[in-house]
């Protein structure tokens, strides 16, 4: 699909983009390129292939879920403004 000076200049415009008058065909023809590589790639066949959610077949390394600090919520609830039933009253922000 080529796209032409005008299209890039109205592409350029909607996505608020300033471009300079002789960088439009550059532009164009880069646009062009990336749109036919999206041509190319739709007409593989890829019904054989196995659908992945990563290229690498790794998992994470996950530490140990251990306890590192000790409760303290009766401390702070008891330096906080206002508290109800074990939580932290806040003014209402939003009317």
């Amino acid at each position: 699909m080529a796209l032409g000076p005008d299209e890039v200049k109205k592409i350029a415009h909607l996505a608020r983009l300033a471009i300079d008058e002789k960088d439009v065909d550059g532009y164009a023809r880069n646009l062009s390129n990336i749109l036919d590589l999206f041509t190319q790639m739709n007409n593989i066949d890829t019904s054989g292939v196995v659908p992945m959610a990563h290229s690498q077949d790794v998992s994470q390394r996950l530490r140990e879920d251990v306890v590192s600090e000790h409760n303290q919520r009766e401390r702070f609830q008891k330096i906080a403004p206002q508290t109800e039933n074990g939580l932290y009253l806040v003014p209402k922000v939003i009317e």
